[in-house]
């Protein structure tokens, strides 16, 4: 299914699962009524950063907006699948891998961040992790004030439940994968 689609689907049933009407859900979420409208609607692609403020706000996990709902023992990712959301003009692509499980308390993602490509994170629910590994390029990961430059091979942990963003500085493309943990304790 179209990732707009998914989009669409899961925004409505959330909202209405947590028994939001547009204008609660807007004021929950620091987005638009008229957005979260069409969002629900499928009439636009919303960025990467308009789904995190609405994860959060809702209080759940950014992939509970983008999976498609099924329950398999086994699950298997080709390449392509499935279709990236992009923010800054298309360089910085996410992939949302497996979405969040309550069993394990994570989700995960493949990320490529083209030449120049950044994207600013807001912060997650209290107590999230994220665990980054990159395995070509280069990559600056901001966590509040710090910058950590990261090469193929070198791993990174760190709370997410503070601004944090990456960046890639260097010529090649970037490729990490991303880890979330959502700390239930």
């Amino acid at each position: 299914m179209d990732v707009t689609k998914l989009v669409a689907v899961n925004a409505k049933r959330l909202r209405e699962e947590k028994k939001l009407t547009l204008d609660a859900a807007a004021a929950a979420t620091g987005v638009s009524r008229s957005m979260l409208a069409q969002i629900e609607r499928g009439e636009v692609n919303p960025t990467i950063s308009v789904l995190w403020k609405m994860a959060n706000g809702y209080r759940v996990s950014f992939t509970a907006l983008v999976e498609e709902r099924g329950e398999n023992a086994v699950s298997v990712l080709r390449q392509g699948e499935p279709s990236p959301l992009s923010e800054d003009g298309g360089r910085y692509l996410n992939y949302p891998l497996f979405s969040f499980d309550e069993r394990t308390g994570f989700e995960t993602y493949r990320i490529v961040i083209r030449s120049g490509g950044a994207l600013d994170a807001q912060p997650h629910l209290s107590g999230a992790e994220e665990y980054i590994t990159v395995f070509s390029g280069s990559a600056e990961i901001r966590v509040g004030e710090a910058v950590y430059t990261l090469e193929r091979g070198d791993s990174i942990r760190f709370r997410a439940d503070v601004p944090h963003g990456y960046r890639n500085p260097g010529a090649d493309t970037a490729e990490l994968s991303m880890l979330i943990y959502y700390n239930r304790s």
